[in-house]
C-alpha cells in the first residue's frame, strides 16, 4: 500500500495545476539526483522534471495523469500504466512507467516512461 501511495502521489504531482503544490508533491518523493526519460525528454533533477511538467501543462490546460493498473514490483524496480486525461474526459495516450526506487521504496531515483500500447509480435 505505501508503494501504491508513492506512484498516486508521483501522478498526483503531474496532475496538479498549481506549482507550489505541483512542487510540494513531487520533491518529498523525488531522490537527489533522480531522472526521468520518455520518448521526448531526459531530464535530472526535481528542478527540471517541474519545469517539463509545467511545459506539458501549458500545452494541454487541465490534464491529468490517471494510473491505470496495479503496481507491479520486484527488486526496487517498479511499473505501472497511466493514461492522459483531458478535461472533457477523453484520453491519450496511454503509457507505461518503469520507476526505480531507492532501498527504502520511499523515494523514487528514475523514470523511464513509454507512451502507446505494447505493439503485439509476429507469431
Amino acid at each position: 500500500m505505501r508503494l501504491e501511495h508513492l506512484i498516486d502521489t508521483y501522478c498526483a504531482a503531474w496532475s496538479q495545476e498549481q506549482p507550489e503544490q505541483r512542487r510540494a508533491l513531487l520533491l518529498p518523493i523525488w531522490s537527489e539526483g533522480a531522472s526521468y526519460t520518455d520518448p521526448t525528454v531526459h531530464v535530472e533533477g526535481g528542478e527540471e522534471l517541474l519545469t517539463h511538467i509545467a511545459g506539458v501543462r501549458a500545452r494541454y490546460p487541465g490534464v491529468r495523469i490517471a494510473r491505470t493498473s496495479d503496481v507491479d514490483v520486484h527488486h526496487d524496480v517498479a511499473r505501472f500504466a497511466w493514461t492522459f486525461v483531458l478535461p472533457d474526459g477523453s484520453s491519450f495516450p496511454e503509457g507505461l512507467d518503469v520507476i526505480f526506487l531507492d532501498p527504502d521504496q520511499v523515494q523514487i531515483t528514475r523514470v523511464i516512461g513509454f507512451f502507446g500500447p505494447l505493439r503485439s509480435s509476429a507469431a
